[in-house]
């Protein structure tokens, strides 16, 4: 079985009034809605928004290809994609978050597009800590002190690892699925039969079948993810095509396999990441105001809102996006996403 040193997540239980729930939770002053407006704000875009140009930073370990738009003295705002996805999740997304004056940046996760690694003596690591010090390693390359946060799956639980671990970095946190941090502890504890279907890839993942079947399909294997965790969302093969490139990182298979096998226990991190995964294996609570997203329709495996609420001790709201909404929620509801952030910024 490759190791570390071979480089290749239901709904919230709904306020009895939005208002009310905001109150309570300190956020009185945000819109008092818990749920999309109208389906003309999560139908997805059909026009294939382009993005803006892709630059590169040395940043830690990586050169990390990312997206910096909007005003430059802008209120900065950190996006990260999920797995199988990729930066074009955003795309609908930021010219929104810039329209209204934040200063967007967009990274792909090592392992995505045009990330690569400074050195090939590097494991190709992709446990939880890794990628929440690729971020923070981000935001010092580009000398930013402080940052609204966003992102969804992957890019969810490294938003909330750095909201948690170093929250002077994160003026606030907008995370679809809520709080995702684990452990391999945790990990250990058997789920419930249904559940356990539900992460049927992350178990071939942990076989050499798995591993070579990923490299062999990617596309197709991401194709798949795609449909049966958004199943109401009909993208268009022109969409997925613009996004699939991005999983043709040579380091991809191998970041992705060690996510879920270190997940499982059955591969090690890198030591020098030991400190920060004892911190987060207590689970720690997020102190920044934080609106947890969930869209409708996610079939991906994701935690019920009620199970997280009391994770986050500021201000604090959830919000559920209805219309059909899987678990790509910014590219499927990207007005829905965009003022989330909005909001968060400046209450």
């Amino acid at each position: 079985m490759s190791s570390i040193e071979n480089p290749q997540r239901r709904l919230l239980l709904q306020a009895t009034a939005a208002s009310l729930a905001a109150l309570e939770l300190g956020l009185s002053t945000l819109p008092a809605q818990a749920s999309a407006p109208p389906a003309a704000l999560t139908t997805t875009p059909r026009n294939l928004t382009p993005l803006p140009p892709i630059k590169q930073i040395d940043a830690g370990v990586l050169n990390i290809g990312y997206i910096d738009t909007g005003p430059v003295n802008g209120e900065p705002m950190l996006l990260l994609h999920g797995w199988p996805y990729d930066i074009y999740s955003f795309a609908d997304v930021i010219p929104r978050l810039t329209r209204a004056g934040f200063r967007v940046l967009v990274p792909w996760l090592r392992g995505y597009g045009s990330t690569i690694f400074l050195s090939a003596d590097t494991p190709r690591n992709g446990q939880q800590a890794a990628l929440a010090v690729d971020a923070i390693a981000f935001l010092d390359a580009l000398d930013i002190k402080q940052a609204v946060i966003g992102g969804f799956d992957w890019g969810a639980r490294t938003a909330n690892i750095l909201a948690a671990l170093w929250p002077q970095r994160c003026k606030g946190l907008v995370s679809v699925s809520g709080y995702l941090i684990g452990s391999q502890q945790a990990n250990k504890k058997p789920l419930p039969p249904a559940a356990e279907l539900a992460w049927w890839y992350q178990f071939y993942f942990a076989t050499e079948r798995g591993e070579a079947g990923y490299r062999e399909h990617t596309d197709e294997f991401a194709k798949l993810i795609w449909r049966t965790a958004s199943p109401q969302w009909h993208f268009s093969e022109a969409e997925f095509a613009r996004s699939a490139q991005a999983l043709h990182n040579a380091d991809h298979v191998a970041i992705t396999l060690h996510n879920y096998r270190w997940r499982l226990g059955i591969v090690s991190g890198e030591r020098r990441f030991d400190a920060l995964e004892q911190q987060l294996a207590k689970a720690p609570v997020i102190t920044v105001p934080t609106i947890t997203l969930e869209g409708d329709a996610n079939g991906a495996p994701h935690p019920d809102p009620a199970s997280y609420a009391a994770k986050f001790s500021g201000r604090y709201q959830h919000r559920t996006a209805t219309g059909g909404i899987g678990h790509n929620l910014p590219q499927e509801a990207p007005a829905f996403f965009a003022q989330a952030l909005i909001d968060i910024a400046r209450h």
